[in-house]
């Protein structure tokens, strides 16, 4: 068995109306890849933040390569050999990737001249290590995302990282990026690097994890060996209760009207011929890879993108949406991917947020807003929506993003739109959300709202969806009925047109 490179015993943390963990424990060993899970707000990220330094513990025990361990600071956690890389990576985009390696520890002639040189032949072997094929002299701003995250890593290894903490490594990653990852995260594994792998993906945690550690409401439930647990039981122990499953009938082999209708939809090389049709109480799934298209048949319906040809039709009629302006009229009303930036102001309130679609509506005589009626229909749709927040009146910033999520759901349907496309609608929230996101759903297409639904999570898209089309390089290689499909089917059509 492997050294115990950290073991922390009875860490409690409490901030000013808060205990962020009550007596919590955890383990790394050399060379393991250790799962940390549980819903946002469980505590992993304050744990974490305890062993890196950012925060001091207010009791308990932490042990490092075998001895008492008490960072004052994260340079001295960085010191010792303790690394954590942020969800959000902290890199100065418009430095190089040996700069950025390095930064602050720049080696020097003779004490005083920078030795670029030298600095970027360190960060050569360290890339070398990690068999990327970068260019220390590129700035940072022209790499990818997957790109960047192995340049924190290889900035990790420079200071000859003994713990190694990785906070959803992923989530902005494409499969074929995830492989790359996984790649040199068992690299680092094999020379002995002890892992802490933060995520809220569970198909993830069976192909990388050798343990998993469970928490819930700042408190410790369980550690136990990915091989010995399934991903149901894992979900179970974060939210405390059984996930939320869909009872999918296939809606498509029946009638239905149809409210969304595209024909020939094509715009340059992003969208070829695209045709499909939506029916009213049905989630159409949109499957595909990085680049298939989805999201481009999503911005073209909602008028955010003009399309070279082809012809749109809601509830049988042909309309011009030329903007999103002319979507929202005909009852369209579209979630973007990216919800922080298209989705909310996160700087404004819930109130503002969940009424923003439909403002004209409270508007009085003289343009005078109609507070009463705008406080009124925020407050339903928190409650309706099962929105956690202390009330209206607090920034949507201040809210997890699974509530972020349903607030700006509750925007469309404060507009009153019968036709939602959700792109990506649990990308970045954590397994209790997204089960209170997958009722929601289910929920609104029994009431008779239409939704098309865009998911990179093939697990996500067959459990919801009554029809699956799928895409590939902008084309739609096929269409599954929930009968029919299959992750094993749905990537044959997903690399159809694929050299």
């Amino acid at each position: 068995m492997s050294e115990i490179r950290v073991r922390m015993e009875d860490i409690s943390k409490s901030f000013p109306g808060v205990k962020a963990l009550d007596r919590c424990r955890f383990e790394l060993r050399a060379g393991e890849v250790h799962a940390l899970v549980g819903e946002n707000g469980a505590g992993k990220s304050t744990m974490m933040k305890v062993l890196t330094g950012v925060y001091t513990k207010d009791s308990g025990s932490i042990r490092y390569m075998g001895r008492e361990f008490e960072p004052v600071g994260t340079k001295a956690a960085q010191d010792a050999g303790i690394i954590m890389i942020h969800q959000e990576l902290n890199l100065a985009q418009d430095l190089t990737v040996a700069q950025n390696i390095f930064i602050g520890r720049e080696p020097r002639i003779a004490g005083l001249f920078l030795d670029e040189k030298r600095q970027e032949r360190m960060a050569r072997e360290l890339l070398d290590r990690l068999r990327l094929n970068v260019d220390p002299r590129a700035p940072v701003s022209k790499l990818t995302v997957a790109k960047q995250q192995m340049v924190e890593i290889a900035k990790a290894l420079s200071f000859d990282a003994k713990v190694l903490i990785m906070d959803e490594p992923t989530a902005a990653l494409s499969d074929s990026e995830i492989e790359d990852l996984f790649a040199i995260v068992n690299r680092l594994r094999r020379e002995g690097v002890g892992i802490v792998y933060i995520s809220h993906r569970m198909d993830e945690l069976k192909t990388i994890a050798d343990r998993i550690t469970v928490m819930r409401d700042g408190a410790y439930i369980d550690t136990v060996h990915a091989t010995d647990v399934t991903s149901d039981r894992i979900i179970s122990m974060m939210v405390g209760r059984e996930f939320y499953y869909s009872k999918r009938s296939d809606i498509a082999s029946g009638g239905g009207e149809v409210v969304l209708e595209a024909k020939g939809l094509s715009r340059g090389k992003t969208l070829k011929n695209v045709d499909f049709r939506l029916k009213k109480g049905e989630i159409l799934g949109f499957a595909g890879l990085v680049g298939a298209g989805r999201t481009e048949v999503a911005r073209a319906v909602f008028g955010a993108d003009p399309v070279d040809s082809g012809d749109i039709y809601v509830r049988g009629k042909k309309v011009k949406l030329r903007s999103p302006y002319d979507a929202v009229r005909h009852g369209i009303g579209y979630l973007s991917e990216d919800r922080k930036r298209f989705g909310c102001i996160v700087d404004m309130d819930v109130k503002t947020n969940a009424t923003i679609a439909a403002l004209r509506s409270f508007c009085g005589p003289l343009g005078v807003m109609k507070d009463k009626a705008i406080a009124g229909s925020s407050e339903r749709t928190v409650e309706k929506l099962r929105v956690k927040t202390p009330g209206i009146g607090q920034k949507m910033k201040l809210l997890s993003g699974g509530n972020q999520q349903k607030v700006v759901i509750g925007k469309w349907l404060t507009r009153d739109c019968d036709i939602l496309i959700f792109d990506e609608p649990t990308r970045g929230i954590d397994v209790g959300a997204k089960s209170e996101i997958y009722k929601l759903l289910d929920e609104l297409a029994a009431q008779g709202k239409s939704i098309i639904m865009i998911s990179s999570e093939l697990p996500e898209i067959l459990r919801l969806s009554h029809r699956i089309v799928v895409m590939c390089e902008g084309r739609i290689t096929g269409e599954l009925s929930h009968d029919e499909a299959s992750q094993e089917a749905i990537m044959r059509l997903a690399t159809k047109h694929m050299a």
